[in-house]
């Protein structure tokens, strides 16, 4: 691959339907020509802190993040060259010490909460998607997931969603609707925008 590939920010409030919107772009081609970087493996290694610090961060605030390092992974991917993308567990609140051999492809989606809160991001990218779906379906979402994939009980999850995420969406998440090209109401369900999307990417790898 000889030419600079194409970023799309894929943003939105957690549950919001994100990673169903970019898996369904994603049907539309094939393997070989669309990476998804999730901004959910550059939370900030935490391994220097002790258990009780950890359990204590706010995984929806911009501080939790190593933009530092996805912002260097993304120079190296726009130049052609392979990334060794981080893995963090959710389990021990911190990286893991696996990581993931990413290679560059024509279309690079960065798909997180955030993505569009740091204008370093922004600049890098493309196209700017904002996924945005109604709250009451965001919790629900999300309380499914992280008590099916992350071990959480109901009261942990309803809890970290009144003390952090929900005041997090509304200060750091929300406002970052407004520098987005598309928005996208009700994620994964919305076929007729996820046809424009596609259409938009094929057309910009036909003038490549």
């Amino acid at each position: 691959m000889k030419e600079k590939p194409v970023v799309i920010g894929v943003a939105g409030g957690s549950g919001s339907g994100k990673t169903s919107v970019t898996n369904s772009i994603c049907q539309r081609f094939s393997d070989q020509t669309i990476l998804v970087l999730e901004q959910d493996y550059y939370y900030k290694d935490q391994s220097h802190l002790p258990m009780e610090e950890r359990l204590n961060t706010n995984y929806d605030h911009p501080f939790a993040f190593d933009n530092d390092l996805l912002i260097d992974h993304l120079h190296q991917l726009l130049q052609c060259q392979s990334i060794e993308k981080p893995v963090y567990d959710y389990k021990i609140h911190t990286r893991s010490n696996e990581v993931v051999e990413v290679e560059p492809k024509e279309v690079i989606i960065l798909e997180g909460i955030l993505i569009l809160d740091d204008p370093r991001l922004v600049d890098m990218m493309d196209i700017k998607v904002f996924v945005d779906t109604d709250a009451d379906l965001r919790i629900i979402r999300r309380l499914l997931r992280d008590i099916k994939e992350r071990g959480r009980t109901l009261d942990s999850v309803i809890d970290q969603y009144i003390s952090n995420v929900r005041p997090s969406h509304l200060q750091f998440i929300e406002p970052t609707k407004r520098y987005a090209d598309i928005i996208i109401p009700e994620g994964g369900q919305n076929l007729v925008a996820i046809d424009i999307m596609a259409t938009k990417i094929e057309n910009i790898l036909m003038g490549k």
